[in-house]
């Protein structure tokens, strides 16, 4: 059982499975953790919500970000990335990720990822907001991450690491110490495998992306439902920095009320030359930032909303018909084709963008290993908090950050499992009770969690909507409480109800911490308190699951985060 004893109402696993390690998720962090461990003489699962290759990963258009050019060097890269996280990046954890990133690209090249190269066949780099220099490696013009999710799905194939396809981890297990015991899972559809299972393992890998569906309109891909945060808060896990989602500034705008995944339009198209303007034609970033559209993308996308206030208007618009319609075709097919698939042509008209969620720079806890404070537990990719991204990520840091943290956490997992050799056997998981000890949300409960963030704690907040957010959120969740202890009565477990119990897990982590950081920083914006504090709040919020299901959140003392170590064996 969990530290905090709370566990999604689930039946008991049906069958099992025995690894050295588990991963969750199947994006560039995951795969390389998985790859990497099996190289390393380790026995790895792989455990994926969809299809291997359908992670957040492939949806990633602009590129990877590396100092890998003529002239650039890892320590303007690590400025960039300073800048861009205002003030709240650890810095060590910056300089890991830019020293040890271009050799980790080239191991990715390895792999088998094919970059786009120029004629002499070096690869081409562009930029994107917050950089000054061009350092973004892309393929396929705008599918860098469908190339890269490509080369290392078939390399785990071709090393037959075995994997779990359609399966949705439930909860951490732990033995009779504590420590990590594997995760139990329910798969999807018929197979090998059905229903609900376990996979017993002294490690457990968390590199299951984001959670962008707690908001109405996202980029993220519909399994991005925050299930990795929710899991770890529930084993005990601290999470931080969770009111630092990063809006991007150009998604495709549908409609106001459109929901569910948006169409992204890549800040690589910014990066090579397009602006943005309101419906006069008027370039409104001129001025506001010495790099205008190229800004880090917490201030393009608050230039874009302070414009459509101002103008009573729904959207901007980016404009790249200057591109002319063989650059449009070659350096940006994807982007070009969902734009025409919902009636735009950028190559004659302008492109209506709005802001909408994209990206979790905060998450589950992790020292510079991927370690959490929940022994044998570790994180990476979007769901962890690394301290690489601070209050805002830079552009395409995110790719580079799977790789070389999923690389480090393998390094430390073999390590360990080397020392303990003589000793290495699967645990042995305690069991859980057999009365559900969380209630289930039926499943229409997910849209009103989405619209109650969306008005509550979207691109701009204050201290009312986040009250009245947290409210509304406080009563979706003591519905579903009452009901459970009244009558004994939850939502029927599975894939809905999980969900939409983990959507509001994270959704309420969020809007706690919003409430508590009162000024603006980064991709928090407080109406109310409209200026950085760096006197009272350079600080990270840190939060945690209470056995009552209450939430636990306090602010460090330092921008420095604690020792993960303080709360688990080292």
């Amino acid at each position: 059982m969990s530290a905090t004893g709370i566990r999604l109402h689930a039946p008991a696993p049906g069958w099992s499975l025995d690894a050295d390690i588990v991963v969750v998720g199947s994006g560039v962090a995951g795969l390389t953790a998985a790859l990497r461990c099996s190289a390393a003489g380790l026995k790895p699962v792989v455990v994926t919500k969809a299809r291997l290759d359908d992670g957040s990963t492939r949806w990633a258009q602009g590129g990877i970000a590396a100092a890998l050019g003529e002239g650039d060097t890892p320590e303007q890269h690590l400025d960039d990335t300073l800048v861009a996280g205002v003030g709240l990046c650890d810095e060590e954890a910056v300089r890991t990720l830019v020293t040890k990133g271009p050799d980790a690209v080239r191991r990715l090249i390895e792999t088998g990822a094919h970059f786009d190269t120029g004629p002499e066949g070096a690869i081409e780099l562009t930029r994107e907001g917050g950089h000054h220099r061009r350092r973004i490696a892309h393929a396929g013009g705008d599918a860098t991450g469908a190339e890269i999710s490509r080369a290392l799905v078939e390399a785990v194939r071709a090393r037959g690491i075995p994997t779990v396809e359609n399966a949705l981890a439930l909860d951490l297990l732990t033995d009779a110490d504590g420590r990590t015991a594997g995760v139990s899972l329910h798969v999807m559809g018929e197979g090998q495998h059905d229903g609900v299972g376990a996979v017993h393992a002294p490690a457990v890998v968390l590199a299951t992306g984001g959670m962008g569906q707690v908001f109405s309109a996202t980029t993220n891909p519909s399994v991005s439902t925050g299930d990795g945060v929710a899991l770890a808060l529930r084993a005990g896990a601290e999470v931080s920095d969770l009111e630092f989602v990063q809006f991007h500034p150009t998604v495709l705008f549908l409609g106001a009320d459109a929901e569910g995944q948006q169409p992204l339009v890549s800040e690589a198209v910014r990066g090579e030359g397009a602006y943005l303007v309101d419906a006069d034609g008027v370039r409104f970033m001129v001025g506001q930032h010495e790099l205008a559209e190229l800004a880090p993308r917490d201030i393009v996308a608050k230039g874009i909303t302070r414009r459509m206030q101002e103008q009573g208007a729904e959207h901007m618009y980016l404009d790249a018909r200057h591109f002319g319609a063989d650059m449009w075709a070659s350096r940006f097919p994807t982007i070009l084709a969902a734009c025409r698939a919902h009636g735009i042509d950028p190559v004659t008209e302008p492109i209506p963008v709005a802001p909408a969620a994209h990206y979790a720079s905060g998450g589950v806890r992790t020292d510079p290993h991927g370690r959490t404070t929940v022994p044998g537990l570790y994180a990476c990719g979007e769901v962890a908090c690394t301290g690489v991204h601070g209050a805002n990520r830079l552009a395409s840091n995110s790719l580079l950050e799977g790789l070389v943290y999923a690389e480090r956490i393998a390094a430390d997992i073999a390590a360990r499992h080397a020392e303990n050799a003589l000793h290495a056997r699967v645990p042995a998981p305690v069991s859980h009770p057999d009365t559900p000890e969380h209630p289930l949300l039926p499943p229409e409960a997910r849209f009103t969690i989405q619209r109650v963030m969306t008005d509550g704690a979207g691109v701009l907040r204050s201290a009312d909507s986040l009250s009245e957010a947290a409210a509304r959120l406080a009563r979706v969740h003591a519905e579903a409480a009452g009901a459970l202890a009244e009558d004994g009565k939850t939502a029927e477990p599975g894939v809905d109800t999980w969900e939409t119990t983990n959507l509001l897990c994270v959704a309420r982590v969020l809007v706690a911490a919003a409430q508590r950081r009162e000024e603006t920083r980064g991709c928090h914006w407080r109406e109310d308190h409209a200026d950085r504090d760096d006197a009272a709040w350079r600080r990270h919020i840190v939060v945690r699951l209470n056995a009552d299901r209450t939430l636990a959140a306090w602010t460090t003392e330092t921008p420095d985060f604690p020792p993960t170590t303080r709360l688990q064996e080292k």
